[in-house]
């Protein structure tokens, strides 16, 4: 038997009992999680918590959140207006206040995933299962739609290392500047189906709403949903990848909040760690950073914010998550991965300037991830 056979039988030999052994299950994982028979959909659904470990629950849990999803959508996604009800109506009641505050969250999340992970198709391209719903409204529940009708002219957010974003006006051209295209009626794309799912978690949590970046967080795990082969995973990727991203953004949101930059899950603590962890494992490479006031805000905000998802290819950012997701100590794995990436260029750090090192770590190059992750694990002190 095959080394990769043998691992798709150690998870389906784990998965099989009726009361899944969470931490074999996140040791397997650790070590990456085979693509066949629908093998890591399912584990991270269980390594997120979206289903309990009793095999017996799964069933009724999943058309519990699936049927809440829909009604979601039959909920959230509405159009304003009524008969008492008018756009130049400033009652806080109004649906049509609402509506066009809505848009102005809407013009955001529609910038980012027009464009989300550019180097492959699969975004762009048709989804087999589209919300009928949606798909059928003669476009009046088409978000996309609502954000055509906004100005064209608009400022595009691009960024650029730090995670602080540069400014650029640009005309909206969806041909020419690479932004994606909707389908027409009756079908919808990938990035139409991620922009539902971040305008619901947009109204559903007002008190963080949609940041910059949330959709480079989605991406992956809708990814992972919509191409398995096990084809109910695919039919309800959508509802199934929003609750496993809900669930991830209760424990990564102090990221994207700033006020809570300085506390303990906040991420000026995390690039911290990062510091302490080159500083530990390499004082050669720290010596030289701090000498040339290079600090982690440079570089790292972005890869500990968005877990690295902008620093890979996707296929290698799926297999990074699982190390990620089936570490019980929540991204602590994180700050090795990342302390490993540092230590792995070393050379070109020590004999780099300011400006070469900086451009280096914003643009990470490419590598194999295996290399980093084997070097993470050495660093990791359990």
């Amino acid at each position: 038997m095959s080394l990769h056979k043998f691992r798709i039988k150690a998870f389906e030999d784990l998965l099989d009992n009726e009361i899944i052994d969470l931490e074999q299950l996140r040791k397997l994982a650790f070590n990456g999680i085979p693509e066949d028979n629908g093998l890591r959909p399912l584990v991270w659904k269980i390594l997120l918590n979206y289903i309990p470990p009793e095999k017996s629950s799964w069933e009724s849990t999943l058309t519990k959140k699936r049927q809440l999803y829909n009604q979601f959508i039959d909920e959230i996604i509405v159009s304003p207006g009524g008969p008492s009800d008018h756009p130049l109506n400033n009652s806080p009641d109004s649906s049509w206040g609402t509506y066009f505050k809505d848009n102005e969250v809407l013009l955001q999340i529609d910038k980012d995933v027009r464009r989300l992970c550019p180097d492959i198709a699969f975004f762009q391209t048709a989804t087999e299962f589209p919300c009928p719903v949606i798909v059928n409204s003669n476009g009046v529940k088409r978000l996309h739609k609502r954000v055509e009708q906004s100005v064209l002219n608009y400022s595009t957010l691009e960024r650029r290392g730090l995670g602080v974003a540069k400014l650029s006006d640009e005309r909206r051209r969806v041909d020419a500047s690479g932004s994606y295209i909707p389908l027409k009626e009756g079908s919808e794309a990938h990035w139409e189906v991620v922009e539902r799912m971040l305008f619901l978690y947009a109204k559903l949590n007002p008190g963080q709403g949609y940041v910059q970046g949330m959709n480079e967080i989605i991406g992956p795990i809708y990814h992972t949903f919509a191409t398995t082969t096990h084809v109910e995973y695919r039919k309800y990727a959508e509802a199934d990848c929003f609750f496993c991203f809900t669930n991830l953004m209760a424990e990564i949101r102090d990221f994207f909040i700033r006020t809570l930059d300085e506390t303990e899950s906040g991420i000026n603590y995390m690039m911290n760690k990062l510091s302490v962890c080159v500083k530990e494992n390499d004082r050669a490479v720290w010596d030289r950073l701090e000498k040339q006031e290079l600090r982690p805000q440079y570089y790292s905000f972005r890869w500990l914010t968005l877990l690295l998802s902008q620093e890979f290819s996707l296929p290698d950012v799926e297999r990074i998550w699982d190390s990620l997701f089936a570490d019980s100590r929540r991204f602590h794995f994180l700050v090795a991965i990342c302390c490993a990436m540092i230590m792995l260029v070393r050379e070109s750090l020590l004999s780099g300037d300011f400006a070469s090192n900086v451009k280096l770590l914003q643009n990470f190059p490419p590598m194999d991830v295996s290399l980093i992750l084997n070097k993470a694990v050495e660093l990791v002190k359990y």
